[in-house]
């Protein structure tokens, strides 16, 4: 097949080059510039310029063609936009989804749309099945057109299915995923096998395009520093004080400075600026077991045998380990019942369902408001807050 690989400059995507070339397939490589260099210049360095070097220099040992595509104003206007107004609004963004499903997955393939590609290519650690069938093996669908279902791949800890949840049957009909079936020290001696110039590059870690540059710098040259309190949600009273809600989220419990602890974030009031704790000794008040999804997006079209009625399990966070749950019908939506509570469920982060190793779709998580004793009884805080 005519196959366009996207390569980062890691070892993943390298390594996937090279499988698919030793496969038989015609590839060319394609590096996406999504580094916002004339925005967040005066953060640090760019980290672009190595990965691109690596780039190359993996498909000059290769012999495979490379081109850089500008995205830079699409991922600005369809990603860094959206996860700045879910952190205005309190919510907790997860940047690297989207950037699949409307960058990678998204523009990429509507640059490709006059070209002769049977394929898109990455890095991803994920396996795809023709949909109904009990293996799952790439060589089953050659013209792209048949319903495929997403597994987990085969590592559990690099398992980034949760990451690919949100795209569409056109766009998995496009994929491959040549390192779904393999595990990450086996990437890596493969890594030493084809002799590749990137071989013991770490891997990179954190949003896909900040690189070097720390998240909450990021956040904070967009939304800034507005002061508010740290407040005990049992009792109300006042710990500490944080730079702004927007750089704390549910379940958090490092970089809150307070003594004592540990503390743990349970909730936050945007409108107040109010960062609520919770001691370690009562936390078990504010874990929930039970969120809505109320528009969730089907890898199938559409939930099929009612497993809705059935146990499923659930990823909250990218992880090895899926969490059993219930899951129902409600508002149009779905309720999920985890059967252990978690601390760290927030509203606007992604829950991914999943039966055995069939990832079937998932949705962005929405709370109800806690009724803590503290919550409603707050009389003074901080009201500057940045307008959207």
């Amino acid at each position: 097949m005519r196959v366009a690989m996207l390569l980062s400059g890691g070892v993943d995507s390298s390594v996937a080059l090279r499988l698919l070339l030793e496969a038989g397939h015609q590839v060319s490589a394609f590096y996406l510039k999504i580094w916002l260099e004339d925005e967040l210049s005066h953060l640090g360095e760019c980290p672009w310029e190595d990965d691109l070097r690596y780039a190359r220099e993996v498909c000059d040992t290769a012999q495979v063609p490379l081109e850089v595509i500008s995205m830079q104003h699409e991922y600005h206007k369809r990603v860094v936009s959206w996860a700045i107004d879910e952190l205005r609004a309190g919510r907790t963004p997860s940047p690297d989804i989207l950037c699949n499903q409307h960058i990678k997955f998204g523009a990429f393939l509507d640059v490709l749309a006059d070209r002769p590609f049977d394929r898109v290519a990455s890095g991803h650690y994920a396996r795809l099945r023709p949909a109904g069938e009990r293996t799952a093996s790439e060589g089953h669908y050659p013209n792209g057109s048949h319903p495929v279902e997403l597994l987990r791949g085969v590592d559990p800890v690099k398992d980034q299915t949760y990451f690919l949840f949100q795209l569409s049957q056109s766009q998995l009909q496009r994929c491959l995923f040549p390192l779904g079936d393999y595990h990450k020290p086996e990437v890596r001696r493969l890594a030493e096998q084809f002799d590749l110039p990137n071989r013991k590059r770490p891997d990179s870690q954190g949003i896909c395009f900040l690189g070097k540059i720390k998240y909450e710098d990021f956040v904070q040259s967009y939304l800034g520093e507005v002061s508010g309190d740290i407040r005990d949600i049992e009792s109300g009273r006042r710990l500490g004080r944080h730079r702004g809600y927007w750089f704390h989220t549910i379940g958090q419990r490092r970089g809150l400075g307070l003594g004592g602890g540990p503390w743990y974030v349970v909730d936050k009031d945007t409108d107040a600026n109010i960062v609520y704790v919770s001691h370690r000794d009562d936390l078990c008040r504010y874990q929930r077991v039970r969120f809505r999804l109320p528009t969730p997006h089907w890898i199938g079209g559409k939930l099929t045998n009612a497993p809705e009625l059935g146990q499923l399990s659930v990823k909250i966070r990218h992880s090895p380990q899926a969490t059993a749950c219930r899951v129902r019908p409600a508002d149009n939506g779905l309720e999920v019942e985890l059967d252990a509570p978690d601390p760290g469920v927030a509203a606007g982060q992604v829950a991914v369902l999943y039966q055995d190793q069939l990832c079937l779709g998932g949705g962005m998580i929405a709370t109800e408001p806690l009724a803590g004793p503290a919550v409603n009884s707050v009389e003074d805080s901080d009201h500057d807050l940045p307008s959207s």
